[in-house]
């Protein structure tokens, strides 16, 4: 398989979180579950209705290009693609064709060939021997973002995918959650001996990130065990089976000339210069603080890569622990992050913990607990026990902590008491340390924690262990 050349472009569309559908009033709600309930003239294509350009949408297109360092167009114009469907009530799509917003950039370390606007599609629905449509989502803003074929594995189109959707959600262009069909993702997929292309084929709609890794390396090995068996490989579009795990054939592979574009000539052809707010500079200005500079802001603070990359990618969570660590020292900062990164994540997981919690006053007391465990004043398991406290009653950290008595004790009388009360309990075990084993020192500290009811320092309960054994 090794001697085979991979190569990779996607094809994939968003859904853009405006308030309202791309060229008309009505209520840009495509999950609604009544069907055909926001649709208009326009959206139904009714004859003398006339289509009128989001400017949100535009707006939104231009934040990536400008998020991903693109060439932002100043001229630019919609054109009618035309072929027939049941879902589409014109009878054809407006969309950018000649002139897309946005030219080249990169993201993920992939090249981008363009970005673009359209409105989306009605959605079929088969039941049985009939077919109904509902048409709450025709005419959704559609963005389509079109790579340049420099992709050479499944994993890197994986990533490639999930870095967008996070980028879509920083700049609230859209939630591109890919189970709602919010964001889909075509592969176009070749493989060839030589440095040339392969002949290509299209794998649409994949509406899962695991489904896009699986269904290129699934057509990648496909197309090579064709070519090995002496065949050639059909240029076609082809679908995704998810039970099956594999692909299918669906149709033959249309060519731009097969859609007629021209035109659109119920909408104005724009000059993007002549609109202030979608100035480079005014674009730029607005960019959000953009996932990999995050990433890279919390690699340099000495965090693991998987508590970077849960910062990054949950944000809720994240700007939490931005508030926390304001004023904390790095090794604070990585006892904050532990913490984060395991016991809340665990406790919002389980539904101990409301997304309510994490807010800015919490996050003080958090740092606040961090620092009384920098301090040696909280054990680890008096930490978790003062954080469990902290979800629902108020006060300082501090203060809970004494009043719950778990306050690390440092104090060498008190704790000499407890040492006496384990090695009198446990005689054999003081035997087996004196005998060699190791092992019986760590089990009588933890007795002696358990006896303490976690407040004492084990560093120091330890050595005095071993001072007493003596």
């Amino acid at each position: 398989m090794s001697e085979y050349k991979v190569t990779v472009g996607l094809e994939i569309h968003a859904e853009l979180a405006t308030h309202s559908k791309m060229f008309c009033a009505c209520r840009n709600a495509s999950d609604e579950k009544q069907p055909n309930v926001h649709i208009c003239p326009v959206c139904m294509a009714h004859p003398g209705s006339l289509p009128v350009i989001n400017k949100d949408a535009v707006h939104k297109v231009l934040m990536v290009g400008a998020a991903i360092k693109a060439q932002l167009a100043d001229y630019t114009e919609f054109d009618r693609k035309n072929y027939f469907y049941p879902d589409i009530p014109k009878g054809f799509q407006v969309i950018q064709y000649a002139y897309p917003l946005v030219k080249g950039g990169a993201l993920q370390g992939v090249a981008i060939t363009r970005i673009h606007l359209e409105e989306d599609t009605a959605r079929s629905q088969h039941e049985g021997e009939v077919s109904l449509v509902d048409y709450n989502r025709s005419g959704v803003p559609l963005m389509e973002l079109v790579t340049e074929p420099v992709i050479h594995d499944a994993a890197t189109a994986g990533a490639f995918a999930r870095e967008l959707q996070l980028l879509l959600r920083y700049l609230k262009a859209g939630e591109a959650n890919m189970e709602k069909g919010e964001m889909r993702v075509e592969a176009n997929i070749s493989v060839s001996k030589t440095d040339t292309f392969g002949t290509k084929v299209e794998v649409k709609n994949l509406n899962s990130f695991r489904s896009v890794e699986r269904a290129i390396a699934f057509e990648v090995e496909r197309q090579i065990k064709l070519l090995d068996s002496g065949g050639s490989v059909t240029q076609e579009t082809r679908g995704w089976d998810e039970s099956k795990q594999e692909t299918f054939s669906q149709r033959k592979k249309e060519s731009s000339e097969d859609y007629r574009y021209f035109p659109e000539p119920d909408l104005p052809k724009l000059m993007i210069s002549e609109i202030p707010e979608f100035s480079s500079e005014a674009l730029t200005k607005a960019l959000p603080k953009l996932p990999w500079e995050l990433r890279d802001t919390y690699l340099s603070l000495g965090l693991k890569a998987d508590d970077a990359e849960m910062f990054v990618r949950d944000r809720v969570l994240g700007e939490f622990f931005d508030m926390a660590r304001a004023g904390l020292d790095q090794d604070s900062i990585l006892v904050l992050a532990n913490y984060l990164g395991s016991d809340i994540a665990g406790k919002r997981e389980s539904g101990e913990l409301p997304e309510e919690w994490l807010i800015a006053a919490n996050a003080v007391r958090f740092a606040e607990l961090v620092s009384l465990i920098r301090k040696g004043l909280l054990s680890s398991r008096g930490a978790k026990d003062t954080l469990s406290l902290m979800l629902t009653l108020p006060g300082s950290p501090e203060a809970l902590a004494q009043a719950h008595d778990l306050i690390q004790k440092n104090d060498v009388t008190f704790l000499k008491g407890i040492i006496e009360t384990v090695l009198l309990a446990h005689p054999g075990v003081v035997a087996d340390y004196k005998a060699g084993k190791e092992a019986a020192l760590q089990f009588l500290v933890g007795q002696g924690m358990k006896e303490s009811k976690g407040a004492a320092n084990p560093g120091i309960i330890r050595t005095l262990f071993i001072e007493a054994l003596k």
